[in-house]
């Protein structure tokens, strides 16, 4: 199992229970996107190459009663013209080829800026 870096634990530190659904994005954007960076920041944790393609926070999407019981928010932009989508990830098994696939469509049409 891979470290996690100093900023990226502090930035998980109120919400320990949603590591596990961190670190299998990560473990999948790192396997796809090697060339990519990553930047945490107070409220986010950013993914870009030459511009940034997704985020997660923990930014409500959802009214709460609609939140699994752990949870992280995706963000990406997606063609055509960038439409900013938000999407809530409840467990590592959600992590499939078809959201892998919405994530290389915003890569890619970040690559294209």
């Amino acid at each position: 199992m891979r470290e996690l870096d100093l900023d990226t634990l502090m930035f998980f530190d109120a919400h320990r229970d949603a590591l596990p659904i961190f670190t299998a994005l990560e473990d999948k954007l790192i396997e796809h996107f090697p060339e990519m960076q990553k930047r945490v920041q107070k409220t986010q944790i950013t993914y870009y190459h030459k511009h940034v393609f997704a985020c997660v926070s923990f930014a409500r999407v959802r009214r709460k009663a609609e939140l699994p019981e752990r949870w992280l928010t995706l963000t990406m932009g997606l063609p055509p013209g960038r439409w900013t989508t938000h999407l809530v990830i409840g467990s590592p098994e959600e992590l499939d080829e078809e959201l892998l696939s919405w994530i290389e469509q915003a890569y890619v049409f970040s690559e294209r800026k």
